[in-house]
């Protein structure tokens, strides 16, 4: 097994760094350093396809193997057309490329991709007579560019297919939760599978299933048809197969995970869903309104993504979010509450103060993903109790 350790960068959401940065060290990962939108880490054959396999929150696992410095376009392509394409490709493989770009100088990442596929198209016709051909979809090689103003880092790809795509989603609502980001906002919450759960606006039941993979800690990697990495020249098919099939990791989980939603429709798909994901022993499904959600008979984590913004248009929020403020102060004392909007007016009717904000995008869209601790009484009276209570866990010395 090869052993020598390697640059590597793993892609997130903003806001889900610190998370998959404990993620990555919890895996053994070596040297990791936050980024913007990213971590970064070192690690061997064995920790890339951990990190692949593994991770709920990164996006996709990039080994960079050429950083430069260029001013423009032009520099761009000469320094990478001299760069030693064969130890990565051959005219018979097929190559696709994307950039991600944070520059002055680079103000159109689109004609960037052109260039650095005409400066690797033309290295091999220099070298060879021979030019590899571009596929957008399930190339055998798929590279990424990286600027941040005049520094370049150019990556092979390991994972392919973004690592939302976990597999299991046999259809969608509108406008689903990505994977990555609920396996975050979960993470976020301390969700650790020791109660049970309920997201009363489930949807087609992505924080469900991510809730029970969590709960059960199955690797989010298992459901996928493949990864890039499977097609490079030094992959290690046995150790590959060690790693996917090992289960030894994997717990009990004796709680329960409660999804409802309005939509009839919703509930279906949830419930194919859940199904594909091989859960459904877990997870309980029922069409109900969140106002109309009878109450839990045992304490739970309520975590869910109620419609906002973009999703449902001129819709008239306010009357859905002060409901939702009323149910949950009145019916789910004792628990804790996190939800994910945008910031508008319609959200500060929920009318409870959040004890902890969190900024996230959603997409395009700003968000903050709120906790609120749910207690009877006044929230004076609950703090001073908190506080109480927290002297006397402290120890004494003598």
């Amino acid at each position: 097994m090869n052993t020598k350790k390697f640059e590597l960068i793993a892609k997130t959401f903003q806001g889900l760094e610190e998370v998959l940065a404990k993620e990555l060290i919890n895996l053994g990962a070596d040297k990791v350093e936050i980024l913007r939108r990213g971590v970064a880490f070192t690690g061997d054959l064995e920790m890339m396809y951990k990190a692949n396999l593994y991770c709920r929150t990164a996006l996709r696992i990039l080994k960079p193997v050429f950083k430069f410095d260029a001013k423009d376009a032009g520099e761009v392509y000469e320094k990478v057309k001299q760069f030693d394409w064969s130890l990565y490709l051959d005219p018979s493989k097929t190559f696709a490329i994307d950039a991600v770009v944070f520059s002055d100088s680079f103000k159109h990442s689109q004609f960037l991709t052109y260039k650095v596929k005409d400066a690797i198209a033309d290295h091999f016709s220099e070298k060879t007579g021979e030019r590899p051909s571009v596929r957008i979809v399930n190339p055998d090689v798929q590279l990424n560019i990286h600027v941040a103003q005049e520094h370049c880092t150019l990556s092979i790809d390991s994972s392919g297919e973004s690592l939302h795509k976990r597999g299991y989603r046999a259809e969608q609502t509108d406008a689903p939760l990505n994977e990555v980001l609920a396996a975050g906002l979960l993470l976020l919450a301390g969700w650790d599978g020791k109660t049970d759960l309920i997201d009363p606006m489930c949807g087609s039941g992505t924080i469900l299933i991510e809730a029970a993979m969590i709960a059960l800690n199955i690797a989010p990697g298992i459901y996928r048809s493949g990864f890039a990495f499977e097609k490079w020249s030094d992959f290690d098919r046995e150790l590959f197969d060690r790693l996917y099939n090992d289960e030894s990791q994997e717990r009990e989980f004796n709680h329960k995970i409660y999804g409802s939603d309005v939509l009839p429709k919703a509930i279906r798909i949830a419930g194919d869903n859940v199904k594909s994901a091989g859960l459904s022993r877990y997870i309980s499904l029922q069409v109900s309104s969140f106002q109309s959600l009878s109450n839990p008979s045992e304490k739970a984590l309520i975590l869910f993504n109620p419609p906002y913004g973009e999703r449902i248009g001129a819709r008239d929020l306010s009357e859905l979010y002060a409901m939702i403020g009323t149910k949950l102060k009145h019916e789910f004392e004792g628990m804790d509450a996190w939800i994910i909007t945008n910031q508008n007016e319609a959200s500060e009717k929920i009318g409870l103060r959040p004890a902890q904000k969190i900024k996230l995008m959603n997409g395009p869209i700003d968000c903050e993903f709120r906790k609120y601790e749910l207690f009877k009484g006044k929230r004076n009276d609950y703090v001073k109790e908190k506080v109480e209570k927290s002297k006397l866990k402290r120890p004494r010395f003598t």
